[in-house]
């Protein structure tokens, strides 16, 4: 499971010409799933995300995490997370999760998030989706389970 975490100052996400999520202050989280993927890296990867703490206390100090500041998440799918590179021009896209299972496992993840107290907006699972962010520092982390876990 791989996730691109934006500190973000907003986010939103829309389809069509239609916004379907935003937040304020939080993170913007940019989530892939590879085939083996499921409740376990789900879980591992909620608890890292919902204790990180990358928001500056009173003196400049990274040392608060999203519930001390009242932050939320938008969760964006984003299968191309798993883009096969290394031949061509044109990646492939076979290392990413069946787009059924990956939208279950995208659905379990946005739910945990939610049992940690954090109010999360998403974007639509295999939708043509255009993204908009203020991006906070920059702060830009990536969580990869292949190399965590």
């Amino acid at each position: 499971m791989r996730v691109v975490l934006q500190r973000v100052k907003r986010a939103s996400v829309s389809v069509d010409q239609q916004t379907v999520g935003k937040i304020d202050q939080g993170y913007l989280l940019l989530v892939g799933f590879a085939p083996a993927d499921g409740q376990k890296e789900i879980d591992y990867l909620v608890h890292k995300i919902s204790n990180l703490r990358i928001f500056s206390d009173d003196e400049g100090k990274l040392n608060f995490d999203i519930h001390q500041i009242g932050g939320q998440i938008l969760s964006v799918s984003q299968f191309t997370l798993y883009a096969a590179l290394r031949k061509g021009n044109r990646p492939g896209f076979s290392l990413a999760q069946d787009p059924a299972v990956a939208k279950i496992n995208y659905q379990k993840f946005n739910q945990a998030l939610r049992a940690e107290k954090i109010t999360v907006a998403e974007g639509i699972f295999g939708a043509d989706m255009q993204v908009s962010l203020v991006n906070d520092g920059p702060v830009t982390l990536i969580y990869d389970t292949e190399h965590m876990l």
